[in-house]
Parts: structure tokens; sequence; C-alpha cells
């Protein structure tokens, strides 16, 4: 992993005139759990091949000559909006971004929530006791329903049984290996059954799930951001809003639900952004 990160910032470096030791520091957020003070990265399951314990902060740094600070993806995306975009009026939120996965981040008053280095994996709360398998291994996991690689799975055993659907004709025409946030996008736009289908389960279980953080939780806003939360936008941001309200305890006064307002680049500008943290910062919020 460190290699092909290595490849990529050196040559992003060099089209700006610069070295990479050159550079104050790097940011990086990488799926898996992230321990705040090593940088080290475990239980990156949705990266192929993935095993074990990396120390992606340490082997990379040796490699670029600068400091290297890690995070995990979904909670760096949710500081930067935090900072940055559309979490900005608020002291606490909960990022859902929803896309290969279903990640979150935490922003408790004014500040991450980390915990040990696992906190805000909702993706993985249950929403349906001995329910459908996760990527994970575990059963009845928001992310089961929701993610994106989980629902490509439904749909395909649902070609398998002979349902009709455009979706993986819409993939093949757009020269896709996968079906991106753009093909579940179009084939809803076709009105697609199988693809409708499998998306209001994600609308029932983002519902269900994102509640249930915020019964625990009580944050003023939910950001939903990723690759489906921001090509669907709006319309769906009220769908999942809508859907969450049969759940919440306090029903008469429901967090803002707001769509992620850096986009794409979300990560990555929420990444850069631990470089300006001080070295104790990451643990010191983690213990509070």
């Amino acid at each position: 992993m460190a290699e092909q990160l290595e490849e990529a910032i050196t040559e992003a470096a060099k089209a700006a005139d610069l070295k990479t030791s050159d550079l104050h520091g790097i940011g990086i957020g990488s799926p898996g759990i992230v321990d705040p003070d090593t940088g080290a990265i475990t239980g990156a399951r949705n990266l192929p091949g993935w095993k074990g314990r990396y120390e992606l902060a340490e082997e990379l740094s040796k490699k670029v000559g600068t400091t290297v600070k890690v995070g995990n993806d979904v909670q760096v995306a949710t500081d930067g909006e935090f900072k940055l975009g559309a979490g900005k009026p608020y002291k606490s939120i909960l990022g859902v971004f929803w896309g290969t996965g279903v990640g979150g981040g935490l922003i408790l008053n004014g500040r991450p929530w980390l915990g040990r280095g696992g906190a805000g994996e909702i993706g993985h709360l249950v929403v349906e006791i001995d329910g459908a398998k996760c990527g994970c291994g575990r059963r009845g996991c928001m992310e089961a329903y929701a993610g994106r690689a989980s629902m490509e799975a439904r749909a395909r055993r649902r070609v398998e049984k002979g349902h009709k659907t455009d979706l993986f004709k819409l993939m093949e025409e757009r020269k896709r290996d996968r079906l991106t946030s753009a093909v579940w996008a179009h084939a809803l736009e076709r009105n697609d059954k199988v693809a409708t289908e499998i998306i209001d389960k994600a609308i029932w279980a983002l519902g269900a799930g994102v509640a249930s953080a915020v019964n625990l939780l009580d944050v003023e806003a939910v950001i939903i951001g990723g690759g489906l939360g921001v090509r669907f936008g709006e319309p769906y941001a009220e769908r999942i809003a809508e859907a969450m309200h049969p759940h919440l305890f306090n029903d008469t006064n429901p967090p803002d639900v707001k769509v992620a307002a850096l986009g794409d680049l979300g990560g990555a500008i929420g990444a850069s952004l631990l470089v300006r943290q001080p070295a104790r910062r990451a643990a010191t919020a983690r213990n509070g």
C-alpha cells in the first residue's frame, strides 16, 4: 500500500515543482480502525486481500521523507464537513457516508470522537436480528442492506433468479466493472424495478440505523455524504430523514439532515487537516 501511495504523492509533488520531503506533512484517510497514536490500520475489510495490522504512517513516512498522519477515511471527511462544509453551524454532528460501505464519523461538543480508534462504524449497527450477511461476516448490519457492494450482490442474485433489470446493461454501456453511483442513478431514472426495490431497502436500513445512533448521541445534525449520498443529493437526504422519524425517541426535535457540501473532495480536505493537528491531539480527543 505504501508503495502506491508514495508513487501518487511523488507525482503530485512533482507537478507542483516540489519534492515530497519539502511538504510540511501528508494526511491520509483510510478505511478500517486507525490507531490515532501510530497511524497503524487494522480491519480495513473493504480493501481487497486485507489482513492484520499495517503500520501505514511509519512505512509511508520513511518513503516520502516527511510526517504522515492517518485517520479513518470517514472520520476525516466528517472533520472536513464540520470545519469547512455542511457541519459548520453545529457543535455536534454525525457523518454518514453512503458508498461502497456505510461509514460514520463523529463530532461531539466540537471535537472528533475516535473512541479507541474504531468509533463511528455506523454501518455495522444491527438493523435486523439474524438478517442479511454483511461483508464483515456478521448478520443484519445496516451495510448489508445499504452498502453499494452488498446492493450489487443482491442485484446479481435477483438476476440469477430471473428478475429483469437494466443495471448491468448500464454498467457495460458505461464501461464500468461495478455498479457505480451513476449506474444506480440512471437505473432509478428509468424506473428500474429491481434498482428501486434495492434502494428502497437501503433507505429503510439507513433510516433505522441512523435513528438508533441519534437516539444514543442526540447530535444536532446528520451529514449525508459518500458516492451514493452525494450523487442522490437532497431528495434522498429527505427520504432518509423521513425513514428515521418513526424510530426517533425525540421525534419532536429531530436533527437536521444535510448533504455533504464538500462532495468527493471531503475526504482529501479532511485528511489534509490532520497535518495541522498537534501530535497528541487525536489521543486527547479519544480519551475525552
